[in-house]
């Protein structure tokens, strides 16, 4: 049996309670998990500080000395405990606000204690909250024990005497037993090339590190291994998908030199050409297309997708743009018709809404041929929508969409997959795409059409609001329209948040000559639809919203964004709606309103928002602030499975190991050169479900 697949029970000092409390704190299961559960920190445990010299909001600090005074103040149950501590140059105070009884029992005047803790100030002293004590006898001298791990824990697992110093305790035996069964599984011109320390050396340091500079080397020698083994997988999946699945040679261009030359109003940029010649290049190549094209909002990711489907349209076949909802589908539709029309290419919209009758035309018309372009939302995905040749498949916004549901979508030509488009005005930092999207190919639209006037940002406070209410009057004087955005529907008793219904009544009051249009998430969808139709048609002048118009209609006509408590918006969210304006010739405007006092990561957030329209930068910040999985929803995917690399902190590595893993691939696609048996080994050796190969087995 795999020595790692050993059950945790088994594992000295752990038995089967506290195998049970380890499988349902952390999910550890196996002795291969446990030794992979890496410390999120070390402690220097090498010196001792002097208690003149301690600072407060320094990082953790050791220090000895004697127990003066032990004190109770106050009633249960906020009772806490403070002892007066002193060595011979300076005094604190310890403080424990939880378990104060059980502490006070371990505590006698004039005791000596090694302490270990994170200093504070209150009411002018410096204090050390909930320390880490340790009685020193004459047997038992202080000694500096140079880097200590520290483990994640739970309450529950504290409560039964399970913290981090006992899973260390554990891990040493772990790692102890665990070094003969370790092989290296990369190849030593590999291990050479990058400077990475052996395996064994590396687990053993990642844990129990003599100094800082064997915890780096460890540090380094893993998290490359981990994100080499993920793009290997990434990269192999698409080289199966490029064998297994041959594409449609669609080449024909005639339509396109049509359009290019007599139909469209405007000059592409430099990146939308570039993207069209890409996806031409795929489209031509005999293998299938599985293209993403990021674009930040405004950038023309859909006359793109047009030209995409021309290409389609020529080559005999035809085309499915499929959105995330009724809204956006209507809008591309709306958006597309105009140019497909004069193209005499046949275009049209199915929706949860759309007519029986239609709906009858439009399936007999997809089947005889007849009906060369078809939007829609999920209603595509109804077995009864047969295609007679389906050459091109665009899903917009495809994180709304899972797997099965794109691969339905697939499934809709007999004899061959049509090729996919999927495109996203979600920036993704570039680690992040390479890691979500490594199986496919990316195209970035990273230049505004020309003549678009960057949006000006503003953080403001409540003091403003005149001010505020002032600049509304002027724009819609010059005949534009406002957004007004807030958080919330009803008001919520645990939070300080103007609700919507809250600020549609103070908008009707500041503006009692302007007519308002309200829209939110539990509005039936013909209502939500009708007020936003009457906001697109200039007969309302604000629109007062809920994040329900994130994604939604075009109004070039709206030239400022007003977002309500955006310290409560995520980045990308405050990004996508600041995109709602900026649409059309005028310069528009984003106010972001919040309270005076924010935290640390309200005022990046607000800051960055403020100082740059750069979405891939907006992006990069976001993925710092809040990590891959709450960006993208993915944390259950198994794609961001990583036990130890950070994707936001790690681009640099994650480059090196894709250039890798690409590297061999090329000269050696099915690794069946002798060097690389290891790396086929290690693969082999782990279980099937298991998505990162990083893993220990």
């Amino acid at each position: 049996m795999n020595f790692f697949e050993t059950k945790i029970e088994f594992l000295k000092g752990v038995g089967p309670k506290r195998a049970e409390i380890l499988k349902k704190e952390l999910n550890i299961h196996t002795v291969g998990e446990l030794i992979q559960h890496y410390p999120y920190r070390h402690e220097d445990r090498s010196q001792f500080h002097q208690l003149d010299q301690v600072q407060a909001d320094s990082p953790y600090i050791q220090v000895r000395g004697w127990v003066r005074e032990i004190a109770t103040f106050g009633e249960k149950p906020k009772q806490r405990l403070v002892v007066t501590f002193s060595d011979t140059h300076g005094t604190i105070e310890l403080v424990w606000f939880k378990g104060a009884k059980w502490i006070e029992k371990q505590l006698s005047i004039g005791m000596e204690l090694l302490v270990f803790g994170r200093p504070q100030a209150f009411g002018g002293k410096i204090n050390i909250p909930h320390p880490e004590i340790e009685p020193l006898t004459e047997e038992k001298k202080p000694q500096a024990v140079g880097l200590q791990p520290v483990y994640h824990t739970t309450e529950v697992m504290k409560r039964r005497f399970l913290d981090s110093k006992a899973v260390s305790k554990l891990m040493k035996v772990a790692v102890n037993q665990s070094l003969e069964h370790i092989h290296e599984p990369l190849p030593e011109y590999f291990r050479t090339h990058f400077s990475l320390i052996d395996k064994k050396i590396a687990l053993w340091h990642i844990h129990f590190p003599p100094t800082a500079e064997h915890l780096q080397q460890a540090q380094y020698r893993l998290k490359l291994e981990e994100l080499f083994f993920l793009q290997l997988r990434l990269l192999k999946l698409k080289i199966a998908r490029t064998e297994k699945f041959k594409g449609m040679i669609l080449k024909r261009t005639s339509l396109l030199n049509t359009f290019y030359k007599t139909h469209l109003p405007f000059e592409l940029t430099g990146a939308q050409k570039r993207v069209v010649k890409e996806i031409h290049t795929d489209m031509s190549s005999g293998q299938q297309m599985n293209r993403l094209v990021q674009g930040d909002v405004g950038s023309g990711k859909t006359i793109v997708a047009f030209i995409t489907m021309l290409i389609a349209v020529a080559s005999d076949t035809q085309a499915a743009l499929m959105a995330p909802t009724e809204i956006l589908a209507t809008q591309h539709y709306e958006g597309l018709k105009a140019f497909a029309q004069t193209m005499g290419v046949t275009i049209e919209l199915l929706t949860g809404s759309t007519k029986k009758s239609k709906r009858t035309q439009i399936h007999r018309d997809l089947l005889s041929g007849d009906l060369k372009i078809l939007v829609g939302t999920h209603a595509l995905l109804e077995d009864v929508v047969q295609f007679k040749r389906l050459g091109l498949a665009v899903v917009d916004e495809q994180h709304r969409f899972g797997v099965a549901q794109r691969a339905k979508l697939w499934g809709k030509n007999k004899d061959i997959y049509p090729h996919v488009l999927v495109m996203t005005a979600t920036p993704i930092p570039r680690t992040l795409a390479m890691t979500l999207y490594g199986d496919l190919d990316v195209s970035v639209i990273d230049e505004l059409p020309a003549g678009r006037k960057p949006i000006q940002t503003f953080n403001l406070n409540d003091a403003m609001r005149l001010r505020v209410n002032g600049f509304i009057k002027k724009e819609v004087e010059k005949g534009r329209q406002v957004y007004i955005v807030y958080p919330l529907i009803e008001e919520s008793e645990t939070m300080d948040i103007k609700d919507l219904h809250d600020g549609y009544e103070s908008i009707c009051r500041a503006f009692p000559n302007y007519h308002i249009s309200i829209v939110h998430g539990r509005m039936k969808p013909q209502d939500k639809e009708f007020e936003m139709q009457r906001f697109l048609r200039n007969e309302t002048q604000i629109m007062v919203a809920t994040t329900v118009i994130e994604v939604g209609v075009n109004v070039p006509n709206a030239s400022i964004m007003i977002i309500e408590n955006a310290e409560r918006f995520g980045l990308a969210q405050l990004h996508q709606l600041r995109g709602r304006v900026g649409r059309g010739a005028e310069q528009s405007y984003c106010i972001l309103m919040t309270k005076d006092k924010l935290s640390k990561d309200s005022k990046v957030r607000m800051e960055t928002m403020v100082r740059t329209n750069n979405g891939f930068e907006i992006a990069d910040v976001d993925l710092k602030l809040r990590g891959p999985g709450d960006i993208t929803g993915t944390q259950q995917s198994g794609i961001l499975d990583l036990l130890l690399a950070d994707i936001a902190k790690d681009g640099d590595l994650m480059t090196k190991a894709r250039e890798a893993a690409l590297k061999i691939l090329d000269k050696d696609p099915e690794l069946k050169a002798p060097h690389h048996q290891s790396i086929v080994q290690h693969i082999s050796s782990l279980k099937k479900d298991t998505t990162n190969w990083g893993r220990i087995s």
